[in-house]
């Protein structure tokens, strides 16, 4: 069974300035490569804007889910893997 990590961000900035940051984080499936391995193990990145009729996000503009094989898999991209750490340093 897979590890799912929901993510949801809400961008301060101007639209334009929120589909690159959007970008780039899809873009992270691709940059984070597993230090045992050295092959990229985030399974799936999908999501986008929010277009939810129901009013409920509450300033979310954002939502992404990100499927990883392991919880370990998920804790290294949370807590060590440079890529997601760059990103999340630049916001």
């Amino acid at each position: 069974m897979t590890v799912t990590h929901v993510v949801l961000f809400q961008f301060k900035s101007g639209i334009g300035q929120a589909d690159v940051k959007a970008a780039r984080f899809i873009g992270l499936k691709d940059s984070c490569i597993h230090p045992t391995s050295n092959e990229k193990y985030i399974l799936s990145l999908k999501g986008g804007i929010d277009n939810s009729p129901e009013g409920l996000q509450d300033g979310i503009t954002h939502g992404f889910v990100a499927e990883f094989a392991s919880v370990e898999d998920r804790d290294y991209y949370v807590t060590k893997d440079p890529s997601h750490l760059a990103f999340v340093k630049s916001n």
